[in-house]
C-alpha cells in the first residue's frame, strides 16, 4: 500500500484564479460557548420548493446562527444552520432519524458565513464571483454557461441555479450548512487567520457539533452526507477521506472542538479542486495543448515538464481502471474517453430530440454515433473543448498571484509557493526547498493520501461529478478519486456531464434519491 508521506514527496502544487465575494465573515465576539444545542432557539418558516416533481410546501424549524466550536477566531463564519422538516404538503414529517445533508458553500478556498441566513439554501451562497447571495425561493434562470472560477454555485442544464440543500429539505432531509474560515481573512495584527487548514478544521468540527449533541440535534448522526462544489466540493471529499484522523487534533483543540468523531456516512463533490500538491502537473497532462483564452499558448517547454512529473506521480498511486489495467499517464487518456467522456455523451445525445442531435452530429463531426454509442479519441476530445480557464502553472502562480497560493500563506505572509516546481522557478534557486511547515499543511489539505491509506474512518459512499468542459482542474482528480475509492471497497457513484462547465450540477434529484438509497440501504 502507498503510504500517505510517500505520495507527498512525489510532488506539490496549487489552485485557480478567482474575485473575492463577501463573506459576512470578519471576528465578531470570540466569547466562549458551551456548545449544547438549544432545541427551542428556532423559527418555524414555511417556503414553496421547486423540485422536479412539482412544487413542495415545506414547513420547517430554522436554527440559525449557531456556534460550534467554544473557542471561536470568528464567530461568524464558525457557526451553523440547522433546517428540520416539519410538514410537506401539509403532511407531519418525523425528521428524528431522516439523513442529514451537511452543505458547505466554500468557494474559492473564500470565507463562508450562514448567520444571515433567513432561510435553507439562503446563506453563504455567494455563487459566481462578483454576485450576490442566492436568494431564497425557486432558483432564477441563469444564462451563464458555467459558474465563474472561484464561484460556489450550481447550475442545471437548463441554465437554472441548483440548490442541494432546499431540494434535501423538500425531501425530507435535516439540512445543516456550516461556515467556515476562508484564506482572505486577516485580523488587526495583519495575520491571515483562515489560510488553511482553518476550513478542513471549521467543517470537521461543525460535524463534531452535531454528534456531541446526537439527542438534541433532530436527524440521524450516522447518515450524515457531505457535500460541495468547486473549493467546497475538495473540502466535502477531504472530509470523508480524513475522517477522525490525528493530524487534525491540534488544530481542533485550539479552536474548542467538541470531543466527538468527525466522520461522515457520504461525500458529494462538484468539481472539486483538490490534490493541490498535484494539480499543476495534472493540469498540464490535461489541458497542455489547449491554448489559453487570448489564443495564444502556454509555455511548451514548462508544460511539457509538469505534464512529465504527473506520470511519476500517475503511476506511483497503483491505480486501475476496467478496460485499460494500471492507471498511467498513457493510459488514463482512454480511460477517461471509455469510462466517462463517452457515456456523458451518449446521455447527452439520447436526451436530445433527433433533428437536434443530428444538428450536433453534424457540426460535431469529430464524435461516431452508432447504435446509439459515441466514440472519439482523447485528442479530439481535448481540441473539442478549446481554450483552457488558467495559465501556466495553472495553481501555484510563478507571481503568486492565483488563491492557493494565499491558501498557503501564513502568519503576515499573504502568499507562498507549495510547490517545488514554481517556487524554484519563480525564485532562480535550482535548490530551494519549500517551507517546513508546508507538506504537513498539504497533507491536511489533500483526500488523496488518506484514500490511499485506506483511513478506516473515511466515508464509505461517494458521490462524484464534473462537466466535461470544465477547465477549472484536470479531469484526471475526479477520476482518480473515484478510481481510489473504489479500490477500497468503497460505493462510488461518479459521472461527468457532457458539454458542461465549471459547477454543473444536472442530476440533482438523482443525488437526492441517492441519498434516501444509501440511507436505507
Amino acid at each position: 500500500m502507498v503510504e500517505r508521506r510517500d505520495v507527498l514527496r512525489l510532488g506539490l502544487t496549487g489552485l485557480a484564479l478567482s474575485v473575492p465575494v463577501l463573506s459576512g465573515c470578519g471576528r465578531g465576539p470570540t466569547r466562549g460557548h458551551t456548545l449544547r444545542f438549544d432545541t427551542e432557539a428556532f423559527e418555524e418558516l414555511t417556503d414553496t420548493i421547486a423540485t422536479a416533481g412539482g412544487n413542495r410546501s415545506v414547513t420547517y424549524r430554522f436554527y440559525r446562527a449557531i456556534p460550534y466550536v467554544a473557542k471561536p477566531v470568528d464567530v461568524a463564519c464558525q457557526s451553523l444552520n440547522i433546517s428540520v422538516p416539519v410538514a410537506i404538503d401539509a403532511v407531519p414529517v418525523d425528521a428524528s432519524r431522516a439523513p442529514i445533508l451537511f452543505a458547505n458553500s466554500v468557494g474559492g478556498y473564500l470565507p463562508s458565513s450562514t448567520v444571515k441566513a433567513t432561510g435553507v439554501g439562503a446563506g453563504g451562497m455567494t455563487g459566481m464571483p462578483g454576485m450576490g447571495a442566492m436568494p431564497p425561493g425557486d432558483p432564477p434562470p441563469d444564462a451563464m454557461a458555467q459558474v465563474g472560477s472561484g464561484g460556489n454555485a450550481m447550475i442545471s442544464r437548463a441554465g437554472r441555479m441548483v440548490n442541494n440543500a432546499r431540494l434535501a429539505l423538500a425531501a425530507g432531509n435535516v439540512v445543516v450548512e456550516p461556515g467556515a474560515r476562508g484564506r482572505t481573512l486577516r485580523n488587526d495584527e495583519g495575520i491571515y487567520y483562515g489560510v488553511a487548514p482553518a476550513a478542513i478544521v471549521d467543517l470537521k468540527a461543525a460535524v463534531r457539533y452535531l454528534r456531541a449533541n446526537r439527542h438534541k440535534v433532530p436527524g440521524n448522526m450516522d447518515r450524515i452526507v457531505s457535500s460541495g462544489t468547486s473549493a467546497g466540493g475538495a473540502l466535502s471529499a477531504l472530509l470523508g477521506a480524513s475522517a477522525d484522523d490525528a493530524i487534525y487534533d491540534e488544530a481542533l483543540a485550539a479552536v474548542g472542538a467538541a470531543d466527538a468523531s468527525d466522520a461522515v456516512f457520504a461525500a458529494a463533490a462538484w468539481c472539486p479542486i483538490t490534490d493541490l500538491d498535484h494539480a499543476d502537473m495534472a493540469y498540464e497532462w490535461n489541458w497542455g495543448d489547449n491554448p489559453l483564452a487570448t489564443g495564444g499558448p502556454v509555455d511548451p517547454l514548462e508544460s511539457a515538464q509538469l505534464a512529465g512529473a504527473f506520470a511519476g506521480y500517475q503511476a506511483s498511486l497503483g491505480l486501475h481502471g476496467e478496460g485499460v489495467g494500471a492507471l498511467t499517464a498513457e493510459t488514463l487518456g482512454p480511460y477517461l474517453v471509455e469510462s466517462y467522456l463517452q457515456p456523458a455523451a451518449d446521455r447527452y445525445l439520447a436526451s436530445l430530440p433527433a433533428a437536434e442531435r443530428a444538428t450536433y452530429l453534424f457540426t460535431h463531426s469529430f464524435i461516431r454515433y452508432v447504435d446509439r454509442r459515441s466514440g472519439f479519441s482523447w485528442a479530439d476530445f481535448r481540441a473539442h473543448v478549446g481554450a483552457r480557464r488558467k495559465s501556466l502553472p495553472a495553481f501555484d502562480a510563478f507571481d503568486l498571484s492565483a488563491p492557493e497560493n494565499n491558501l498557503f500563506g501564513l502568519g503576515k505572509t499573504k502568499a507562498r509557493h507549495f510547490t517545488t516546481y514554481s517556487l524554484r522557478k519563480a525564485s532562480g534557486d535550482p535548490t530551494a526547498v519549500l517551507d517546513a511547515d508546508l507538506p504537513r499543511t498539504l497533507e491536511q489539505m489533500n483526500p488523496m493520501p488518506f484514500l490511499l491509506e485506506g483511513n478506516r474512518a473515511r466515508a464509505k459512499h461517494w458521490w462524484l461529478r464534473v462537466g466535461t468542459r470544465d477547465t477549472d482542474t484536470s479531469l484526471s482528480v475526479l477520476a482518480n478519486l473515484a478510481a481510489v475509492a473504489a479500490a477500497r471497497g468503497d460505493d462510488v457513484d461518479a459521472a461527468m456531464y457532457w458539454d458542461a462547465g465549471h459547477g454543473a450540477n444536472e442530476d440533482a434529484d438523482d443525488f437526492i434519491a441517492w441519498i434516501s438509497r444509501i440511507a436505507d440501504a
